[in-house]
């Protein structure tokens, strides 16, 4: 070996170090403390910190009550975390913020009704824990595990769907699922959620394997992102090994190689990393050491690692008024919030900034280990203190937001705080924007009270300095509608289902908002059974599960359906019964050629009055009563027409209320049987039709 290249990516990244720097400041604060699974994955850096006194849990029921516990960086479920707290314990949150954003998306998805699908390894703590703050989320590890579970059941391809990523995803597995999601599924949102320093490690690993004869990756097994760096330098070189520590390198394996690469997971500590190169060094004769092209040079990078003191007094710089600083939540009061800088002065923030216009509880709001970005009020130098806000730093990049909003025409969501003279005050992140009560959506009869409290969206129409601002409810609902009206027709077709609104009736349907279109139901398409109005089924403001029956995109009209298909009546009566067969039904209605009898709701027959009784009879109501219950048997069944035709006659004398008078039935004659299916039934359960004319006098 003549060369040998280290990536400058190579170990820990910021993540792994906050999570280590919290373990060691609890280990001194508290002399033990525990960890809710491996701090990092790597056993050569736990037993190091369980030596001084760290110990690791592999449920959160080890964890004895009122100790401290560490979420390490790969984050935990919202249930783990309250649970712990639950018992009195101290929770030290070493959630990578990166992994932090991840669980705020799902949270978010959730409460917007989105379907959250994860791409990552399901028995991951990270992807476990993502999954914790939503509730059914779906976890496929790559895309053609997207692919089977879409092609499993197609109506998901139709789904609100919110795709993230683990973080230390290879980058192509997420290219390809952002393609085929965005191809196939019709309402997929993609957040690219992989860590960008996983990203910078994975592409430097590609370039670095491409160009040596072999690789040494440095990891454990159980890093999910060290297993991804040595699946890529496989892909670019023949000769890899994955290895732990300096005791597993082979290094008769690279004599023959004249360059060789190393690389490292963000869980391999810098003095494992010195000690794989320093003993290929020893062994193998080199003649040059190539260090990363950074200011920081590799020998200062993987220098042994320092003590707790060392790195504190090398992180002390300078700060001052006005400056925009972020640091890690250290201890939470009653009346103020510690924050941890990374510098010899230690900020706070008033807990008045967080719970003003709330009632929550500072614990609610913000959580130890929490990362946080400030604006320095004061320094003092003699106390080693900084008086940091919060608020006046939202309030600068609020503001921003809100010009950002105005400028580019784009909708904001803001909460209704009061109600003004002409209009609503409307808050946007503590902005105040006045909607008049033209723009507010209400119309003009109607008080604006009902909007106070109410979370609305809305767009920006008028900014005069700082001191007005105004903006526009109506118009914010006018453009959404517009757009999701574009988008329904783009992709509407028959059969598709729909989640919509009754917003009014007529006496022959109803009118359904689908969202940004108004279909309309049929009142024959309302029910299966008979009804007179729509109203006896729906009402204004319901919600409805319709499906597209036809549509007419140049008249804009949509025809929508409510029935439920599986509850045909007809469908359940000819699977329940045959021609032949006995049952007992009402009478509803009587004409002069016979008598309708309801079988089951929604499935009427005909008694033909030559089949009403074993004599001839001068009219049905002779025999027969509106609602009264009779036993008949089904002697046809015309599924094209959907008619049944009954008979008491046929039940035979010994079955039949009336007696068979062999004598009368002979002097008169019967029609033919098939005339008992001349008839038609309208939707209100009027008859029509013509009878035979044999027994229609």
């Amino acid at each position: 070996m003549k060369t040998l290249k280290v990536a400058q990516s190579a170990g820990f990244c910021g993540g792994v170090a906050r999570a280590l720097k919290l373990a060691e400041e609890a280990l001194v604060q508290h002399g033990t403390c525990w960890s809710l699974g491996q701090i990092i994955h790597n056993d050569d850096a736990v037993q190091r910190l369980e030596a001084t006194g760290l110990h690791t849990a592999k449920h959160p029921e080890e964890i004895p009550d009122g100790a401290t516990a560490i979420i390490r960086s790969h984050g935990a479920s919202r249930a783990v975390i309250e649970g712990l707290r639950s018992r009195g314990v101290t929770v030290l949150d070493a959630t990578c913020p990166n992994v932090r954003h991840i669980q705020d998306l799902a949270s978010d998805a959730e409460r917007r009704g989105r379907k959250v699908l994860v791409i990552g390894d399901a028995k991951h703590p990270e992807v476990i824990g993502i999954c914790g703050w939503c509730e059914d989320a779906a976890v496929v590890e790559n895309e053609s595990e997207l692919m089977k579970w879409l092609e499993e059941e197609p109506a998901r391809k139709d789904f609100p769907l919110t795709l993230v990523f683990q973080t230390t995803l290879q980058r192509k597995i997420q290219r390809n699922c952002e393609f085929f999601s965005k191809k196939l599924c019709t309402n997929a949102e993609v957040f690219d959620t992989i860590c960008c320093t996983t990203s910078i490690r994975q592409e430097e690993a590609a370039t670095l394997a491409s160009s040596c004869d072999a690789m040494v990756v440095i990891g454990s097994p159980q890093s999910a992102n060290s297993r991804h760096l040595a699946e890529i330098c496989r892909a670019h070189c023949n000769n890899v090994q994955f290895v732990a520590n300096a005791s597993e390198l082979d290094v008769h394996a690279l004599k023959g190689a004249d360059t060789v690469g190393i690389t490292a997971g963000a869980s391999a500590p810098a003095w494992i990393i010195k000690e794989v190169k320093q003993k290929m060094c020893d062994e193998i004769r080199t003649e040059t050491i190539e260090q990363p092209e950074t200011v920081t040079e590799l020998e200062e990078k993987i220098e042994a690692e320092k003590s707790f003191d060392e790195l504190l007094e090398e992180s002390i710089k300078t700060i001052y008024n006005g400056q925009t600083v972020s640091g890690f939540v250290a201890g939470i009061t009653a009346t103020e919030v510690t924050i941890d800088l990374g510098t010899k002065h230690s900020g706070y923030i008033p807990v008045s900034e967080f719970t003003e216009n709330t009632n929550s509880k500072i614990e609610d709001i913000i959580h130890v280990g929490d990362p946080i970005e400030a604006v320095v009020v004061r320094v003092n130098d003699v106390e080693g203190t900084a008086m940091l806000s919060k608020k006046r730093l939202d309030a600068v990049r609020y503001w921003a937001d809100i010009e950002a909003a105005y400028e580019n025409g784009t909708v904001i969501e803001g909460t209704v705080t009061e109600e003004n003279k002409g209009g609503v005050v409307v808050s946007v992140n503590g902005v105040r924007v006045f909607v008049p009560a033209s723009q507010s959506g209400v119309a003009r009869d109607m008080p604006l009270t009902d909007l106070v409290g109410q979370t609305v969206r809305l767009k920006i129409t008028e900014v005069s300095g700082r001191r007005r601002i105004v903006g526009s409810i109506r118009a914010a609902s006018r453009e959404e509608r517009h757009a999701k009206s574009e988008k329904i027709w783009a992709e509407i077709e028959i059969g598709k289902h729909y989640s919509g609104v009754v917003k009014s009736m007529t006496s022959y349907g109803a009118f359904v908002d689908i969202g940004g279109v108004d279909g309309m139901v049929h009142v024959s398409e309302l029910s299966w059974s008979k009804i007179n109005k729509p109203a006896d089924v729906v009402s204004v403001g319901d919600e409805l599960d319709v499906y597209v029956i036809g549509f007419d995109k140049e008249k804009h009209k949509i025809s929508l359906g409510y029935k439920d298909p599986n509850a045909n009546p007809w469908v359940m009566f000819t699977e329940k019964c045959e021609v032949g067969s006995v049952v007992n039904v009402r009478i509803v209605k009587l004409m002069p050629f016979g008598a309708f009898a309801e079988i089951m709701p929604g499935v009427d027959g005909l008694i033909h009055i030559s089949q009403i009784a074993n004599r001839r009879i001068g009219k049905p109501e002779d025999e027969l009563s509106v609602g009264q219950n009779v036993d008949v048997k089904i002697t046809n069944i015309d599924n094209e027409k959907q008619k049944v035709s009954l008979s008491i006659r046929a039940l035979g004398e010994a079955e039949s209320s009336v007696k068979y008078d062999e004598e009368s039935a002979a002097d008169e004659p019967v029609g033919p049987e098939e005339d008992a299916l001349v008839y038609e039934v309208s939707a209100s359960g009027e008859a029509t039709g013509i009878a035979p004319e044999d027994t229609a006098e």
